[in-house]
C-alpha cells in the first residue's frame, strides 16, 4: 500500500526485540523498507554471500503482497472486477464484492472461500449517493476497516451519442455511474484509509479518456474526468499515505460479449494492439501491483495497459 508520510522519525536502523519480524514485515510494506533490517544491524539483502532460490524469493514476496489489506471492489460480480477481487484474496487481502445482481456476488464469494480466501457480498447500485456511502460503511465494518478501493463498476448506457445526439438525461446518467459514483466512493474510503495510515484507490478508466471513438461522449467525457480525479485525490491525500492511481486497458476480452465474435472483428481489434488483446488477468495483475507496498513510490499515473496500443499507430492502418 502507500508510502507513510514524514517518515524522517523513522530510526535508521530497525528494532530489537520480538518485534523486530513484524516491524521488518511493515516498512517493507509500505516501501519504507531498502536493504533488510534486522535487529540494530543494516545488511544488505543477499546474505551469507550467496543469493536464495529464485523460487524461495519469490514466495517470500507472494505471501506478504496483499496480507492485512482490506479491500472494496466495485462491479465485481463478473469480468474485470471478478478478476480483481479473486486475485486481491489471493494475495492475502480480504474484500468485499459488490454488484446489483447477488447470485452472481455470491459465486465470486464461494470460489474465494474455496480457494481459502476471505470474501464478502454486498449490494449496492451506485446510481445512489447514499448507496455508495452505505457501501463503504458496510464494507469497512465487516472487514473492520478499509485500505484498498478499486472503482471498477461502468454504467454500459446504450444511449450514449454524439454531443450533438445525446439527450441531457442520458448524459447525466453515465457520468452519475462512470464519475461521480467513483468520487462518492473515493470520498468515503478516504477517512478509513487515513486511520489505518495508509490507502490505495485504483480507478479503472479507458482508453477512450485520451483516445476517443465517435458516439460515445458521456462516456469519454467520464473517463477523462476520471484520470483527472486520480490526480487530485493523490496530490491531496499523499500527506496521509493515501496513494491514487488509474489503469486504462485496451480492448479486453469479455466471455459474454465476445461469445460470438466474428474473426473478421477479431482480426480488426487484434490490428489495434502491438502484443495481443487483454484479457481480465492483465488487469487483475496491474491491480495488485497498484494495491500492494511493490508500488509505494507510485501514485497518480495514468497505466496504459493496452498492448501498445496507445502509443502506435494500428497494424490495420499500416
Amino acid at each position: 500500500m502507500g508510502s507513510e508520510p514524514g517518515r524522517d522519525d523513522a530510526p535508521a536502523g530497525g528494532v530489537t526485540g520480538a518485534s523486530s519480524e513484524a516491524e521488518h514485515r511493515r516498512r517493507w510494506k509500505f516501501g519504507l523498507l531498502g536493504p533488510s533490517f534486522h535487529g540494530n544491524e543494516r545488511r544488505p539483502r543477499v546474505q551469507n554471500g550467496g543469493r536464495r532460490p529464485a523460487r524461495e524469493a519469490a514466495d517470500s514476496v507472494r505471501r506478504v503482497r496483499m496480507e492485512g489489506e482490506r479491500a472494496v471492489v466495485t462491479g465485481s460480480t463478473a469480468g474485470i472486477g471478478r478478476a480483481v477481487a479473486i486475485a486481491f484474496a489471493a494475495e492475502g487481502a480480504a474484500v468485499v464484492v459488490t454488484g446489483r445482481n447477488a447470485q452472481r456476488g455470491a459465486a465470486v464469494v464461494g470460489e474465494i472461500a474455496a480457494a481459502g480466501g476471505i470474501a464478502h457480498f454486498v449490494s449496492a447500485d451506485l446510481h445512489d449517493e447514499r448507496a455508495c456511502e452505505e457501501l463503504v460503511q458496510e464494507a469497512a465494518r465487516r472487514l473492520g476497516g478499509l485500505t484498498v478501493l478499486v472503482n471498477n463498476a461502468a454504467g454500459g448506457d446504450s444511449r450514449d451519442a454524439t454531443v450533438a445526439e445525446i439527450t441531457s438525461e442520458a448524459w447525466q446518467a453515465i457520468l452519475r455511474v462512470d464519475l461521480t459514483a467513483p468520487m462518492w466512493c473515493a470520498r468515503a474510503s478516504i477517512p478509513h484509509m487515513r486511520a489505518a495510515g495508509h490507502g490505495s484507490i485504483v480507478n479503472i478508466s479507458s482508453r477512450q479518456g485520451e483516445r476517443p471513438s465517435p458516439g460515445l461522449s458521456a462516456y469519454v467525457a467520464a473517463k477523462a474526468g476520471l484520470n483527472g480525479l486520480t490526480r487530485a485525490i493523490a496530490v491531496e491525500e499523499a500527506p496521509h499515505g493515501i496513494r491514487c492511481n488509474t489503469i486504462s486497458p485496451g480492448y479486453v476480452l469479455n466471455d459474454r460479449r465476445d461469445a460470438d465474435l466474428a474473426p473478421e472483428r477479431r482480426a480488426a481489434l487484434e490490428g489495434m494492439h502491438l502484443t495481443r488483446l487483454g484479457v481480465a488477468a492483465d488487469v487483475s495483475a496491474a491491480c495488485v501491483y497498484l494495491a500492494s507496498g511493490e508500488s509505494g513510490f507510485v501514485t497518480g499515473v495514468n497505466l496504459q495497459l493496452d498492448g501498445g496500443s496507445s502509443i502506435a499507430r494500428g497494424r490495420t492502418l499500416g
